[in-house]
């Protein structure tokens, strides 16, 4: 007769191994999903996956496709697959789109720009403090320097007639050419209110131009909103001091109205000696001397403390200017301007080629390997016989 606490301790290695299994299938999407000393990436995940759910994600890919052909790689029965595959995506674990077929297809979301960013019906303390134990390892800077999957545009207020500005470049610009609006709670000022840090800044601020299947619209995480409430949005976001992140692709998927205190991107940002540097912006902050009056605004609008200040004089690290615009829309003297940068960071097309880019500069996906990927799932599709 087996020995059921051996079992148990079998039982509980399988386990434990497919988590770091999944861990590491994470890992090679775009955003990655890093190891850390102390295995705070495991808990995240118990926390999100159930067992099964864990094992089925783990045949999901960089390709949209259909349940059966996921269920075939699985080797999972058709409807028990399509009914996982539904829960997954209902839980933000998993992305699903509907094509004009009407059938949903499924792939795989990195955790972050993903997973993370839809859970904002999910949180728990627990969850909550793992993430925020997380956070530290998450964001490899130097990989979002070289391909960042959002960027930086600077507050209506602050662009000057005399800027050169393109339209995917200025947030109202940017909602007239959208025919479609769904406004979300900001994940990260939740978290903080749940750990008792959040600040007072409005909390709905995560705007989505989704699609009918878009998560936060499918599955009520979000509600609809008109243009002129988003407008209304953007001018309280510039007015509480928050950075304009929209998707890093001309179509824009999304804009995030994020503060400094609680961003996970903008804190970790803030923790280098050259966040202006790392961040995608097409601008920087000029501050003209002669007409600085001391008065102190910038330094308590900045989000990267890029100003600092010595008896009645006030500097600007350029080093560290992300080019937002939120010093220069409350200067009261004018005394500062955004300048177009010699050499500005190029902006995809759309953000699947965002995507792509970052996982190769991480060295997780090459064109042999998306081939190998593409090859996979075309010979999946004819086996069951969906071409």
């Amino acid at each position: 007769m087996a020995d059921p606490v051996n079992k148990e301790k079998e039982r509980s290695f399988e386990e434990e191994n497919l988590y770091r299994r999944l861990a590491r299938h994470l890992d090679r999407q775009p955003g990655g999903f890093p190891e850390t000393p102390h295995g705070v990436e495991i808990r995240i995940l118990k926390l999100l996956f159930a067992p099964e759910e864990a094992a089925l994600a783990l045949h999901l890919n960089l390709l949209e496709e259909r349940a059966e052909v996921l269920a075939f790689r699985a080797g999972m029965p058709g409807e028990k697959a399509a009914g996982m595959l539904e829960s997954m995506a209902s839980k933000g674990l998993i992305f699903r789109s509907v094509k004009k077929d009407g059938i949903p297809r499924y792939m795989a979301a990195q955790f972050i720009v993903g997973i993370w960013e839809l859970q904002v019906g999910r949180l728990s303390l627990e969850l909550v403090e793992a993430m925020e134990s997380y956070v530290p390892w998450l964001v490899d800077a130097g990989a979002w320097q070289k391909a960042p999957q959002m960027r930086v545009i600077p507050v209506s207020e602050s662009i000057d007639a005399d800027l050169r500005v393109m339209t995917y470049e200025k947030a109202f610009a940017l909602i007239e050419n959208k025919k479609s609006f769904v406004v979300a709670p900001c994940i990260c000022r939740l978290e903080m209110g749940m750990q008792q840090a959040a600040c007072d800044r409005p909390l709905e601020t995560c705007i989505n131009f989704g699609e009918a299947d878009d998560y936060y619209r499918w599955t009520g995480a979000g509600r609809e909103a008109s243009r002129e409430e988003v407008r209304e949005i953007l001018q309280s976001a510039s007015r509480a001091g928050l950075v304009l992140q929209p998707s890093n692709d001309r179509e824009v998927k999304w804009i995030c109205c994020c503060c400094g205190c609680c961003c996970g991107l903008l804190r970790t940002f803030r923790q280098l000696a050259n966040p202006g540097e790392v961040v995608a912006s097409p601008f920087y902050a000029r501050l003209e001397d002669s007409l600085c009056t001391g008065c102190g605004i910038c330094l308590r609008r900045c989000p990267m403390g890029a100003f600092s200040k010595e008896k009645k004089s006030v500097y600007l690290d350029k080093k560290r200017c992300i080019g937002c615009g939120l010093c220069v829309d409350t200067c009261p003297v004018s005394a500062l301007g955004l300048v177009r940068k010699d050499a500005p960071p190029p902006v995809p097309s759309h953000i699947a080629l965002a995507m792509l880019k970052l996982a190769w500069k991480r060295k997780k996906l090459d064109l042999s390997g998306f081939v190998k990927m593409l090859a996979a799932s075309l010979a999946d599709r004819l086996r069951t016989k969906l071409f």
